[in-house]
């Protein structure tokens, strides 16, 4: 029972981490940036990478989970009057799509209520057992 509460505390994490990197992305949608190599370059997006822990016998030990910048994170944009303009008019801007970050906000959402729920069950089955011990003693 204890292993289900520490795993299921490991996927709140997780999903808290998903919310913070959406957020991330959505703040800094127009941090824009030079492409070129030195100067200030573009907010580089963020995602999450969750990887399952398990003890030296296989057994669950819940989730893993840190920020990794995304793929190809800037995308090429023509804004000549930009100070970060290079020869070409050419800035760079994070690669932030919008409808990705609701729905990772939404998964994150029905993460937490997964892991809440869990949490919950823990701490029936917990009273239950409670219960039993007392009505025998």
């Amino acid at each position: 029972m204890i292993n289900s509460i520490s795993i299921a505390l490991t996927g709140l994490a997780a999903a808290s981490k998903k919310i913070n990197a959406s957020a991330s992305n959505i703040a800094n949608l127009q941090t824009t940036g030079s492409l070129k190599e030195g100067e200030q370059a573009p907010y580089t997006p963020i995602t999450v990478q969750s990887k399952a822990n398990v003890d030296t016998q296989g057994n669950a030990q819940g989730v893993q989970t840190k920020f990794v910048p995304k793929q190809n994170p800037f995308v090429p944009v023509f804004d000549p009057d930009s100070p970060f303009a290079d020869e070409n008019g050419i800035i760079g801007v994070p690669n932030v799509n919008l409808a990705q970050e609701a729905i990772n906000i939404n998964i994150a959402k029905i993460q937490f209520k997964a892991n809440i729920a869990t949490l919950l069950a823990a701490q029936k089955l917990s009273d239950e057992l409670l219960s039993i011990f007392d009505k025998k003693i």
